[in-house]
């Protein structure tokens, strides 16, 4: 018993020796970052719902900077839930968008933070020459990469997460939790052989009138090839963009998957994520299988017509997703899991809100 007591003490006595410690990691666009400290001012570029959970929720005051736009005009109800949470985001600054082409490194400088945690698309956006302009600075860029959408780079951007945010202990726990449920759903895939259902997947946000777009590679397809489906995008589409009707009804898909999200100004999206309606996402389901042709598909014929949230993607949470959509490939192996409670648990266990909303719904 002594033993153990002293070693304890021991181990709280260095706690905040190891807080101050030098943090050196390889980042995801294989950089080598060294920081002298954990950060208090953060520039955070994307993967805002990462940050919080691997940081804990105490990291939303570190946030001295945003790339605004991809959260707050992207996700608004995201947003709104967050906001109502942390007030004082509203009035942290903003350094631009990558989309359309207004990322400063200017601004993003002008705010002092200790370091920018961006994505490496985002640091592909500023080139060589902005990430060295940051980095002349004094200011440490620390690229990340979800949407590479493998197991791989989401446990390396988890656990270089942690590392800069002096939590590697929680970033720890989540690739433990994010590796349990990727090979669950590999393994019991593993045990009936890739499917044979052929699926067809579609952005749902301008309504039924307006084809949306689909994916060849990345993004939705990026799933539906780790979950063993075929997705008639594929060699049709290199990355994203719309399918002609005709070659959707000539593939006759077995399930249809139509992509909903909170878009500002989209009166016939199909609306999913924090605070959506159950019943108004059916109704906007609903329409699109009045296209012409479509009440002959198989998929419609079967009920096996889903919705799944857009901005759930390429997330530490996206695990949901993959296994909603397994679930849809493969029914009887996936039948004791319910995606939306695992989505529920997620955010109760690592995020500082909750999971309110519509964000997984099926054809009755």
């Amino acid at each position: 018993m002594k033993t153990t007591f002293f070693a304890a003490v021991a181990a709280l006595a260095l706690c905040p020796l190891v807080a101050q410690a030098d943090i050196t990691v390889t980042d995801l666009d294989g950089r080598e970052i060294h920081l002298e400290h954990v950060p208090e001012r953060v520039a955070l570029g994307f993967y805002y719902e990462d940050y919080l959970a691997v940081a804990g929720a105490g990291a939303a005051d570190k946030i001295v900077a945003l790339s605004r736009a991809p959260w707050a005009d992207w996700r608004p109800n995201q947003w709104a839930a967050y906001t109502a949470r942390f007030p004082a985001l509203e009035q942290v600054p903003d350094f631009g968008n990558a989309d359309d082409n207004t990322l400063s490194a200017e601004a993003l400088i002008a705010t002092r933070p200790d370091v920018a945690i961006l994505s490496s698309w985002q640091t592909a956006a500023l080139g060589q020459a902005g990430v060295a302009q940051i980095e002349a600075a004094g200011i440490p860029v620390v690229a990340l990469d979800y949407n590479a959408q493998t197991l791989e780079r989401h446990v390396l951007s988890t656990r270089v997460l942690g590392a800069v945010m002096g939590q590697p202990e929680r970033a720890e726990r989540l690739v433990h939790l994010y590796e349990t449920k990727t090979r669950d759903t590999l393994a019991r895939i593993a045990t009936a052989g890739p499917s044979h259902k052929k699926i067809y997947v579609e952005l749902a946000q301008k309504g039924p009138e307006t084809i949306g777009n689909s994916y060849g590679s990345g993004m939705w397809a990026g799933v539906i090839d780790l979950v063993g489906g075929q997705n008639i995008a594929k060699g049709q589409i290199e990355n994203w963009g719309p399918l002609s009707p005709e070659y959707v009804l000539a593939q006759q898909p077995d399930v249809i998957l139509l992509a909903g999200s909170e878009w500002r100004n989209a009166p016939q999206a199909v609306s999913l994520g924090f605070g959506a309606q159950e019943a108004l996402a059916q109704t906007r389901l609903a329409a699109y299988l009045t296209r012409p042709g479509w009440s002959d598909l198989p998929a419609v014929r079967q009920h096996e017509v889903y919705s799944i949230y857009h901005g759930g993607n390429r997330t530490l949470s996206d695990f949901v997703y993959a296994r909603a959509i397994a679930k849809a490939l493969y029914p009887k192996l996936f039948a004791d899991i319910d995606p939306a409670e695992e989505l529920r648990a997620y955010y109760h266990d690592w995020m500082p809100i909750e999971a309110q909303g519509t964000f997984i719904t099926k054809m009755p």
